[in-house]
């Protein structure tokens, strides 16, 4: 399976049914600065697609206890919302929001 890279910083390996994608150091402080962190159980970022970010943010709001980032337009197009789960996992849920983005996910 061959990668596509968005960015030297950024690839990904898509399947029918997922995307793995693969992100160096340099791209996590555009998360949030410290969230993932290398050989500590800290480094996977499990993401979801999903219509409404801000939807889901509310909806979690009050369950979820350890948000990262509130609702956050990234510099890639996808509005995110990341917190940590009760284990400590990071997730993400995003919503495409640039035409660019929007168009990357239509396919």
């Amino acid at each position: 399976m061959q990668a596509i890279r968005a960015t030297e910083d950024f690839a990904e390996l898509k399947t029918a049914g997922a995307t793995l994608a693969i992100a160096s150091t340099r791209t996590v402080p555009l998360f949030a600065p410290g969230s993932a962190r290398p050989a500590d159980n800290h480094s996977v970022i499990t993401e979801f697609l999903v219509d409404d970010v801000d939807r889901v943010h509310q909806n979690l709001t009050g369950l979820v206890t350890d948000f990262v980032n509130e609702p956050t337009t990234m510099p890639w197009g996808n509005r995110s919302l990341l917190f940590r789960d009760p284990d400590g996992n990071l997730v993400n849920f995003f919503t495409p929001v640039t035409p660019e983005a929007i168009e990357k996910f239509a396919r």
